[in-house]
């Protein structure tokens, strides 16, 4: 087998393998999950030593663009942190449940907020962060008695919890991760050279003893969903959050992150396990509530996460823009988005109700105790996916959002009226026939 033919793979030393690597990947040559040669084959066709290859894979693995899985070698990363070609939209005849937008009606209107915001421009100079802003959201914080040492703001959920690893963790060190869980922070933590060590979860979050056998294994920072988990719609509560505050209190030295991403909508109350950490930090999104491109999210933590946050912004970004800061103020300062973000909690809660009971009705298992997701066990997820667009829903394949727990679909209900989830239920229990008569067999 000509292996630099069959790979496209080039070079006479560890940065020409590199770029080479790289350019395969980023014009579609390499694909995501494809296993690369092994060190020695790959030092064999070049015709260089087997140090010059690691050293490439190692560098490969740092940047995210690929990732070793044991026995099974090294391959190239689900999704690397390259502008590669975006995955083709569900077909305009199928009722799209896949992306997991909010509903637009349930979004507040920019047009009274807009006309109100300052008319002169931003200049150098002035504050990074906006004091009313700053103010408006350590009150929210304080209300629902969350913790709010030092405050920041961020252009958006991952923006932040990128910056607050950056701060703290290193290439190469581990980080538990909610299984399932979101796939963008699977996609962050591996472009930031971190390993991730799956946590299992129930509908009340991570299961505390998971968490200890993660932590005992000598993770170095946990990243937590307390509500509204992605896909699954898991909702910690405040049973599971002092459990779950026990055994992180074994080990104080371990980064906690929590992904407050739906906020007020989400549907259930807002816990946190970071009060009294040493390192830790909370990051709330609008992007849920009012709005994805609203790209700014509040990020609370300890005085050390928060100064360095800030201090890394200072010199790249600077800041979040101003005319954002300003419009997300005017909207949390309006008494009508206090009422609008109410009414969307409540129907999301609907909807999420609604599926859960029209699949109860058929005897299938499902989960979304919170959040605008349903997550659907299943045995096959592709063959579920197909017969699902045959039917006339386009709704997303659990596979990237799995580390190591089962196969599932997950379904995205923020739009999915109740008068159409009984439709949507029977089509994919009509879908899990096969499934369920293979598992009778």
């Amino acid at each position: 087998m000509n292996i630099v033919a069959q790979y496209g793979i080039r070079g006479d030393g560890a940065r020409g393998i590199v770029t080479s690597v790289e350019t395969a990947i980023r014009q579609g040559r390499l694909a995501a999950g494809t296993p690369l040669p092994t060190v020695r084959d790959l030092a064999h066709a070049l015709r260089v030593s087997p140090t010059t290859v690691a050293a490439a894979y190692r560098t490969l693995r740092v940047r995210g663009l690929v990732h070793a899985q044991g026995r099974r070698g090294t391959r190239v990363s689900p999704r690397p942190p390259l502008p590669i070609r975006p995955v083709a939209p569900a077909p305009a005849h199928l009722r799209d449940l896949s992306l997991g937008n909010p509903d637009p009606a349930l979004l507040p209107s920019l047009t009274r907020a807009l006309a109100r915001l300052p008319r002169r421009p931003g200049l150098y100079g002035e504050p990074a962060n906006r004091p009313a802003l700053l103010a408006l959201a350590g009150r929210q914080l304080e209300r629902e008695g969350l913790p709010h040492d030092s405050l920041a703001i961020v252009g958006g959920a991952l923006d932040g919890i990128e910056r607050v690893l950056q701060a703290h963790l290193r290439p190469g060190d581990r980080v538990a991760l909610e299984d399932p869980g979101y796939v963008a922070v699977f996609d962050l933590v591996a472009a930031l050279g971190l390993v991730a060590e799956p946590v299992a979860i129930d509908d009340s979050g991570p299961l505390p003893d998971d968490l200890a056998r993660a932590l005992g294994s000598g993770v170095e920072g946990f990243i937590v969903t307390p509500r509204a988990q992605n896909p699954t719609g898991a909702a910690v509560d405040a049973a599971r959050a002092r459990e779950l505050r026990a055994v992180l209190a074994k080990h104080p030295e371990v980064l906690v992150v929590e992904d407050d991403h739906a906020g007020p909508v989400a549907g259930a109350p807002a816990v946190s396990v970071c009060h009294g950490r040493e390192r830790w930090a909370l990051v709330r999104s609008v992007s849920k509530s009012l709005g994805p491109d609203l790209r700014l999210a509040i990020l609370a933590g300890d005085s050390t996460t928060v100064a360095r946050v800030e201090g890394r912004q200072s010199v790249g970004t600077g800041w979040v823009s101003h005319l954002l800061q300003d419009l997300v103020t005017m909207l949390w300062s309006d008494s009508a988005t206090d009422r609008l973000l109410a009414r969307a909690a409540d129907t999301y809660a609907t909807r999420r109700d609604a599926l859960g009971r029209a699949l109860a009705a058929h005897g299938i298992e499902a989960h979304g105790r919170s959040g605008l997701n349903v997550w659907v066990p299943v045995v096959e997820e592709a063959a579920i996916v197909a017969a699902l667009a045959q039917a006339g829903w386009a709704v997303r394949a659990g596979e990237r959002y799995r580390l190591k727990s089962g196969p599932a679909v997950r379904i995205t209900v923020a739009g999915l009226a109740p008068r159409d989830a009984d439709r949507l239920a029977a089509a994919l229990a009509r879908s899990l026939r096969p499934e369920r008569r293979l598992a009778s067999a």
